[in-house]
């Protein structure tokens, strides 16, 4: 946990402890960290998830990485540190999602090992679950989607500092999740997230 610049600030303990509001609610919450080359089928993974999680009656919420930087995150860049504090904000957001006994599902590129891992120990602290799936589809294969265009740009050099191209991709080495979307389609990807959710115990709002 960051530490906060303000004095003079106590944290509030609400009256209601996790546990008694996932009783309460019928609702495990837990954060699944989608991480992954841009093109590797992160977000479009994301959204089947939660839509399915959600007519299931499952309180799922999915915050994808270019749907926060239009608001929380609009005034970070993707210089380093930007991408520090971009993934430490989400971070923070997603641990809230995950304590109202949400399934916070994020689709964030995050290419640095040393930002997820922040990301799993404040969730660890807390005594919240982070499920890590690494989207782990080839650059080729990312690159002859490019669904935004952005990898043909990054080889023209419009684009600096693009992950895969000239910044480095560190891919996680232990996920909870491998998702390997050049073999798999999308339904058997959300299939398999789905049951690995089940396994778990986190589908009990069903």
């Amino acid at each position: 946990m960051s530490e906060p610049k303000a004095e003079n600030i106590v944290w509030h303990q609400g009256e209601l402890a996790h546990a008694e509001r996932c009783r309460l609610l019928n609702a495990r919450g837990c954060t699944l960290w989608f991480t992954g080359l841009s093109g590797s089928g992160k977000s479009t993974i994301a959204s089947a998830l939660e839509a399915e999680l959600v007519r299931r009656g499952v309180f799922a919420y999915r915050l994808d990485g270019d749907n926060v930087r239009h608001g929380l995150n609009a005034n970070l860049g993707f210089s380093a540190g930007d991408r520090e504090e971009n993934i430490r904000r989400i971070g923070e957001v997603a641990k809230l999602f995950a304590d109202a006994g949400v399934i916070a599902i994020t689709s964030f590129i995050s290419p640095y090992r040393a930002d997820r891992a922040k990301v799993r120990a404040l969730h660890e602290a807390a005594g919240l679950p982070f499920l890590e799936v690494f989207v782990n589809t080839p650059i080729e294969v990312c690159e002859a989607r490019d669904p935004k265009g952005l990898y043909k740009k990054a080889r023209a050099g419009e684009i600096k500092g693009f992950t895969g191209i000239d910044d480095p991709y560190e891919a996680p080495e232990s996920p909870e999740i491998e998702l390997l979307t050049a073999e798999k389609s999308v339904e058997a990807s959300v299939a398999r997230l789905l049951g690995s959710l089940a396994d778990a115990g986190y589908l009990i709002g069903e």
